[in-house]
C-alpha cells in the first residue's frame, strides 16, 4: 500500500486514477491541479509516489518534477502522458522520474507500476 499524489489538470484524470489506485489498495493523500500545487503538496505530504502529468497551467509536470527531485533525490514521481509526448518524456527520465505511464490508463500496467516502486 502507498500514499499517492496524484497531480493533473484534468478533473476526469484524477478520477480515473483515484478509483484505480484505490481499488488496488493504496491512499490518495492528496490531489493538485498544477506543478506548482503539486510541488508544494508533495513538500507538506511527503507521499510515497507522485503521478505527475506533464502538460499543466502553471507549472508543467517536468518543471515540477525537477523540483521535487531537488528538494528530496529520494522522491518517486511517475510522469503521466498523452501521445505525442516522447521529447516532454526523455526529459523527464533523465531529471529523475522513477516511471511513465500514458493516457488513455490501463489498469494494470498502472498497479504494476506501483508495485514495482514500492516493491
Amino acid at each position: 500500500m502507498a500514499n499517492i499524489l496524484i497531480v493533473d489538470d484534468s478533473r476526469t484524470s484524477r478520477r480515473i486514477l483515484r478509483s484505480i489506485l484505490e481499488e488496488d489498495g493504496h491512499v490518495i493523500v492528496g490531489e493538485a491541479t498544477n506543478g506548482q500545487e503539486g510541488f508544494e503538496q508533495y513538500m507538506s505530504l511527503k507521499p510515497d509516489i507522485v503521478t505527475m502529468d506533464i502538460t499543466m497551467p502553471v507549472m508543467t509536470g517536468v518543471e515540477a518534477l525537477k523540483k521535487i527531485i531537488e528538494a528530496d533525490s529520494n522522491a518517486k514521481v511517475v510522469m503521466v502522458s498523452a501521445a505525442g509526448q516522447q521529447h516532454n518524456m526523455l526529459e523527464a527520465v533523465q531529471s529523475g522520474a522513477a516511471d511513465f505511464i500514458s493516457k488513455p490508463f490501463d489498469v494494470d500496467t498502472i498497479k504494476n507500476m506501483v508495485k514495482k516502486i514500492v516493491g
